[in-house]
């Protein structure tokens, strides 16, 4: 049952990444959620294989702040990556 609270506060803070930055226009809706949930799940599952205790409030800080963490790196990435091949791509076109 925790497993899925912190993948809610994954979609959270993927949610929060995607409409706080300005790359949004470059990736899919649902894109920065999937990875807030995905990278809140395996950070929390990594965790309790390590031994964290489920009830401790330790493992719920790190979960969330490595989902805040990975999905604006990742947002900021995917983005910058994206614009630049468009760019490129548009100017391969023209030529």
């Amino acid at each position: 049952m925790e497993l899925l609270f912190v993948m809610l506060f994954g979609v959270a803070a993927g949610l929060a990444a995607r409409y706080a930055l300005p790359w949004r226009t470059q990736h899919g809706s649902m894109l920065v959620p999937a990875i807030g949930t995905i990278a809140s799940a395996v950070v929390w599952l990594g965790l309790t294989w390590l031994g964290w205790a489920w009830d401790g409030g330790w493992i719920w800080v790190v979960s969330i702040a490595a989902s805040v963490v990975i999905s604006v790196g990742l947002d900021l990435l995917i983005g910058a990556v994206r614009n630049s091949r468009d760019a490129a791509m548009l100017t391969a076109l023209g030529a």
